[in-house]
């Protein structure tokens, strides 16, 4: 699982490495020094009390003011880039330090608001130890998923653009270790953007949007990991496979739905090793040790396409998961010592909450195309880098390799 997100963090960075290649020559790139302030909130209970989190942010983007860049065009030519920096959240002795890798993309939503959404990598310097650290629950794996997402208020207008913002930084894992509870941070800004052209930025005059649809059909193999509790805390594969069809609209704007298939190595050896749950109430999954540790379902897709790269969120609903019952007592429950000084473990109770998230499952990640998508090719492969999840929260990480077949571009007037 280190080299699948080492593999996320690298190819994170594409989204503005390809952009720089398809700039004109007098497009202006940008610099934005950035400091935050804010609280981390608790991850568990007996979480260790914090001081002011603070943080230091180098920000380096480019305005995608090129007519090639059809995505550009139809999103209001919006600003990317790569956020690099690093996180004091507060209490350095049992949370320590994160040193954030975070691609991005900025919008500029009214005429001095902008709304900025990133997603990257992490390097945590201090882990969960259940002897040493025993309080920190949030953090058990040194690499991260990282997620920030920022509303910025632009103050002055000069040569030196100031701004103040708000907004909210994740970090997890994946599901790839336990215990996972990740750590979240509520933040303000202050930040200046320093641009290297600014008369290039003001001369550029927006061109008419051009509307399109496509047909599509796609498929994808992918390879994941997760562990299945803190007693089974041991990683192993999660095996999927997905068939999906929609349409795309104006080259930018992708919409489908389809058919998963996930099998789980961590349900089938549970049952295979015939362990407790299986035997008192379950004895019936070994007859099909296969089947049962098995999950299908339908989901419905939306990607933006920017190019090379694309930005893909799932939502789907599980028609089969006969595991899940297991997996969420052993997750939900709890353990005590009775006066007698024996330790008694206490089974996650199957309530309202299991249904739902029994049901619904999520995926959020993103793919690198080999051809760019706004020539509308015939054929194209991806590799598709995403965390999935049961209802948001997260269930594994996996790396896929992805076939689209597209039917012809129709122009629209």
């Amino acid at each position: 699982m280190k080299f699948i997100i080492c593999i996320a963090m690298l190819f994170s960075s594409i989204p503005f490495l390809f952009c720089q290649s398809e700039l004109n020559s007098n497009e202006s790139f940008y610099v934005i020094p950035e400091f935050v302030l804010g609280k981390t909130l608790e991850a568990n209970d007996g979480f260790p009390k914090t001081q002011l989190q603070k943080g230091l942010f180098v920000n380096l983007g480019q305005y995608n003011f090129n007519e090639n860049n059809i995505w550009a065009r139809q999103l209001n030519y919006p600003k990317t880039g790569v956020s690099i920096g690093i996180i004091d959240f507060g209490e350095t002795e049992k949370i320590g330090r994160a040193y954030t890798f975070i691609p991005f993309i900025e919008y500029q939503l009214f005429k001095r608001w902008n709304l900025h959404v990133g997603m990257g990598g992490s390097y945590m310097d201090t882990l969960y130890d259940e002897e040493n650290n025993p309080s920190n629950r949030a953090i058990t794996t040194h690499l991260n998923w990282s997620f920030r997402s920022f509303m910025h208020y632009r103050l002055l207008n000069n040569k030196v653009n100031w701004r103040f913002g708000l907004g909210y930084i994740h970090h997890s894992n994946g599901h790839t270790r336990l215990p996972n509870q990740g750590l979240n941070s509520l933040l303000a800004s202050f930040s200046a953007v320093i641009d290297t052209q600014p008369e290039a930025i003001k001369s550029f005059e927006k061109t008419k949007k051009k509307k399109s649809v496509q047909t599509y059909f796609s498929g994808r193999f992918g390879y994941g990991e997760n562990v299945l509790s803190e007693i089974f805390n041991e990683k192993k594969p999660v095996y999927t496979m997905a068939f999906s069809a929609g349409r795309i609209y104006n080259k930018t704007f992708k919409f489908g739905g389809g058919f998963y298939y996930r099998f789980y190595q961590h349900y089938y050896d549970y049952i295979k090793n015939e362990e407790d749950l299986v035997i008192q109430e379950y004895p019936i999954f070994l007859e099909n040790p296969t089947g049962y540790a098995s999950n299908y379902g339908l989901f419905a897709t939306a990607e933006l396409l920017l190019g090379h790269v694309g930005f893909e969120f799932s939502l789907g609903f599980n028609i089969h998961k006969p595991f899940y019952p297991i997996d969420w007592k052993l997750n939900e429950g709890f353990d005590y010592v009775n006066p007698m000084g024996e330790t008694i473990d206490v089974l996650g109770e199957l309530d309202w909450y299991y249904e739902i998230k029994r049901s619904i499952s999520s995926r959020l990640g993103l793919n690198f195309y080999l051809i760019n998508t706004n020539k509308s090719p015939k054929h194209n492969v991806a590799l598709g880098l995403h965390i999935n999840g049961n209802l948001g929260q997260a269930d594994f990480t996996d790396l896929s390799l992805i076939y689209v077949y597209h039917l012809d571009l129709i122009n629209k007037k």
